[in-house]
């Protein structure tokens, strides 16, 4: 009898410890997908019918981030997409509306530059969540202005406010920062 109790003990103190294991697991899990994407974390689990589904999507987000090949621009490729972007602005004087869509294209394709898939709105965002979760809000804004631009929805202040949002993910876009993030990721 005291053999089949100490057994007993044992398991249940081994199944104890392994839930306890999977819990502090699960909660550094969560603080460092919290601190990686910051509000989209909260922006995520919202959209989601569950933590743990968010939780997924968002690793399933890193993972596929990995495989992405992000490069780093040369000096005089920055420069270029620098004085494309002051041609943008410069446009915004004339007519706002076809300024905010230079914008979005000029984003875009520094994205595809930098190594980012552009086959959709959606995706794209889903994959700049990964490393630039901070600017992402200001990408939604401005994306959500252009496509109002040409209706008489949008006023020249919303379409100057789009602006600055896509200077803020372009400037993000445009730092040569993939060092550091590899760094950061080792």
């Amino acid at each position: 009898m005291d053999t089949t109790w100490t057994i007993v003990i044992i398991v249940v103190a081994v199944i104890v410890v392994v839930l306890v294991a999977l819990a502090v697991r699960s909660m550094a899990q969560r603080r460092r997908l919290q601190e990686r994407f910051g509000p989209e974390y909260e922006r995520t689990v919202e959209a989601t019918d569950s933590r743990r589904a968010a939780e997924r999507d968002l690793t399933a987000r890193e993972k596929r981030h990995e495989n992405l090949e992000i490069r780093a621009l040369p000096s005089t490729v920055r420069d270029r997409y620098a004085r494309d972007w002051a041609s943008v602005q410069e446009h915004f004087v004339d007519s706002p509306d076809q300024a905010v869509g230079q914008a979005d294209r000029l984003v875009t394709t520094l994205m595809s530059e930098r190594g980012y898939p552009t086959e959709g709105y959606e995706q794209q965002s889903r994959d700049l969540s990964v490393e630039h979760a901070r600017t992402l809000e200001h990408y939604r804004a401005a994306h959500e202005v252009n496509l109002r631009t040409g209706s008489r929805d949008t006023s020249t202040e919303e379409l100057r406010s789009a602006m600055v949002h896509y200077r803020a993910l372009f400037e993000e876009l445009l730092k040569d920062d993939t060092t550091s993030s590899d760094e950061g990721r080792r």
